[in-house]
This record gives structure tokens, C-alpha cells and sequence, in this order.
């Protein structure tokens, strides 16, 4: 594992080489992008675009439509899922949203709460965004290689994969983290960011986009993170409106991290 140290004087975390540059200073254009391009990502963009828009030519007004793959497991954290599809499903025509787990049926989380999946990971459709979520679950998957693998499988051909607080764990531990930064909870940071190779985890972010994954911190981060993810893939104007819809104040700056020297 690496870890990115922060420059506490310019509050930019320091980078590694051209590859891994992210741009995490948020864009003097709009508070929800947080993250400036690489020219290699907008061109991946623009491509997976009009490849949507040409499967979707009457969808939203930018042709764009998004499959969002929600990976459920026992024990996952209620907010880690919830918080992002509040927002998501602000957006219907934009995002449109799938449960899939190991086996179909409910699926019960850390609060008790069940929610009832209709497709399995090794059924599951193609999707464009694969969320991985965290909770106490995360500490099992991490071992389960089978769960592991069929995550891969769905995960690995997504043109988009996020976590949510221990979620990256799991990714880490698939190897789809493998040459990426990321970040995690801070309470469990220590523990999640000792799995995968190659990982340079990054302690002090509300989130880190890098390239084509999004990893958030603890919990409520997720939404700030999802606020960003809609502004960077449909527009400035759709994040602020999800927000708006549902009252919610979003941190735009994800260098910011109150919460970054909880142990």
C-alpha cells in the first residue's frame, strides 16, 4: 500500500506521477465539479456519451442515460446506499437504478432493514456505475473470494466504480483499486487501506475521483461525493438540483475533511 501525504500548506494532497493526477482542487467553473479532467477521461467521457446517446436517443436532454448497479450485502450501512440513490433518483431519466447482490431476495443491513434484490451479480445486466457500499459487512467480503470474483466480474467492465466509506475496501481487496487513489472512513481507515496493491490511500479527502473511480469517506460523505459524480456526468445544474429537491447542503471541496484525524 501507499499513502499520499497532504500539504497542509496548500491543502492540495501531493501527487505522484502525470498518470495519477486527478485535478482535486474544486473547478473555479462550478462548486459541484470536483475534480478538473484529465484529457484521457474526457475522452473516455465523450465516448461513453455518445454511446449511450446513441442507445437512448430520446432520454434526457443531453441523450445521456447511466445503468447504476447498487451492490447490496448482509450487514451494509443504510446512508452509504441511501444517501447516493436520494440523489440519483432526483434524475430518472438521467440514472437509472439497480439492487444486485450475491443471491436475489432481501438482503438485510447493519440498521435492520431489509431490502429486497431483484438480480444477482452473476446475472446482473451490464452496467455503466457499479456502487460499492461499506458497513460491518465489508470486514467479511473482504475474505470471501467467490463474492470477490463474481464483483469483478460486474465491476471490471463498468465504465464507472464508487465506494462509499468501507466500500473501497472491498474494491481494493477485488483489485479494482489496484493504481488508483482512494480514501475510506477515517475511524476504519487504517484497517481498509491495508488491502489491495498499489493503492495510494489518501486520508485527508471527503473524496477522491481518480480517473474513473469515485471513493468517499465515511457515510454522509457519499453524498457529497454523489453531488460531484451528477455534476461531473450530467451537469452542474442537474447535482444543484437533486440537492435542492431534497434540502440538502453539499460540501463541494473535497480536500475538506473535518473528520480526516479520527482514529
Amino acid at each position: 500500500m501507499t499513502y499520499e501525504h497532504q500539504d497542509h500548506h496548500h491543502g492540495h494532497p501531493g501527487r505522484l506521477t502525470d498518470a495519477h493526477q486527478t485535478g482535486s482542487t474544486p473547478s473555479k467553473h462550478s462548486p459541484w465539479s470536483s475534480n478538473a479532467k484529465q484529457p484521457s477521461e474526457e475522452t473516455d467521457g465523450e465516448a461513453l456519451n455518445r454511446a449511450r446517446a446513441a442507445r437512448f436517443p430520446r432520454g434526457n436532454k443531453m441523450g445521456v442515460v447511466y445503468n447504476v448497479s447498487v451492490v447490496l450485502f448482509e450487514d451494509f450501512e443504510l446512508l452509504d446506499v441511501f444517501g447516493p440513490v436520494e440523489l440519483l433518483a432526483r434524475l430518472p431519466e438521467e440514472y437509472r437504478i439497480v439492487y444486485v447482490a450475491s443471491e436475489t431476495g432481501p438482503v438485510r443491513s447493519s440498521q435492520g432493514a431489509e431490502i429486497v434484490v431483484p438480480a444477482s451479480l452473476k446475472n446482473a445486466a451490464p452496467a455503466d456505475i457499479v456502487l460499492v457500499p461499506g458497513g460491518p459487512g465489508t470486514r467479511r467480503l473482504v475474505r470471501n473470494q467467490q463474492f470477490l470474483q463474481m464483483l469483478t466480474h460486474l465491476a471490471a467492465p463498468a465504465a464507472i466504480i464508487v465506494s462509499v466509506c468501507t466500500g473501497s475496501a472491498v474494491l481494493a481487496a477485488a483489485g479494482l483499486l489496484n493504481g488508483y487513489r482512494a480514501t475510506s472512513n477515517k475511524r476504519a481507515f487504517d484497517w481498509a487501506s491495508g488491502h489491495g496493491d498499489g493503492v495510494t490511500w489518501v486520508r485527508r479527502a471527503r473524496w477522491v475521483h481518480d480517473r474513473n473511480r469515485w471513493t468517499s469517506s465515511g457515510v454522509a460523505a457519499g453524498m457529497d461525493m454523489t453531488a460531484a459524480l451528477i455534476g461531473h456526468l450530467t451537469g452542474p445544474e442537474a447535482a444543484a438540483t437533486a440537492a435542492r429537491e431534497i434540502e440538502l447542503e453539499i460540501h463541494p471541496d473535497p480536500t475538506r475533511d473535518p473528520f480526516a484525524d479520527l482514529r
